[in-house]
């Protein structure tokens, strides 16, 4: 048929979701984070990095970065470096890596971690399925069991796939 520019409107998000949007409770997030030791998997990813620069406004005690590619660790860490004088501490590494993973939550303590590292492009992830696999469902595995074991108070899952056809 046709349609009138009039009839031409923005996209609400609550359009998308099928569902109405829960807006964040500043206050939950404050007694989150805090003076806590917060630790982000994937780190400097989309994402992560944005989760980042939002954590650090919550003043923290410390934010420690986990990320596998090193430029986009770099990147982070030195943009969080230049905002505040927050302590941040980059680890480079997978969350695939039981040892690293374990040793760096408790080394410092960490008892928040927000899990953002997964292979987010379906397209390259339908191309590379085992790794996609390694990666989103064994890491997250991975970094869940540790976080458990070593008593880490908050887990919170970002993300860990964009299902097209689950």
């Amino acid at each position: 048929g046709r349609y009138l520019v009039s009839q031409i409107r923005e996209i609400d998000i609550d359009d998308i979701l099928g569902r109405s949007s829960v807006p964040p409770d500043p206050e939950l997030f404050r007694q989150m984070i805090e003076g806590r030791a917060i630790l982000v998997s994937g780190a400097g990813g989309s994402i992560g990095s944005e989760l980042c620069r939002l954590i650090a406004k919550w003043k923290p005690r410390k934010l420690v970065l986990l990320e596998a590619n090193e430029f986009v660790l770099y990147q982070i860490e030195r943009t969080l470096k230049n905002r505040t004088s927050l302590p941040v501490v980059p680890v480079l590494g997978s969350v695939t890596d039981d040892v690293l993973v374990r040793r760096t939550l408790k080394t410092h303590g960490i008892q928040v971690v927000f899990h953002a590292a997964a292979h987010k492009h379906v397209p390259l992830v339908e191309a590379n399925v085992f790794e996609g696999i390694r990666n989103n469902v064994f890491g997250t595995k991975t970094i869940s069991d540790a976080a458990f074991d070593t008593g880490v108070e908050n887990f919170v899952l970002i993300s860990t796939d964009k299902a097209v056809r689950p």
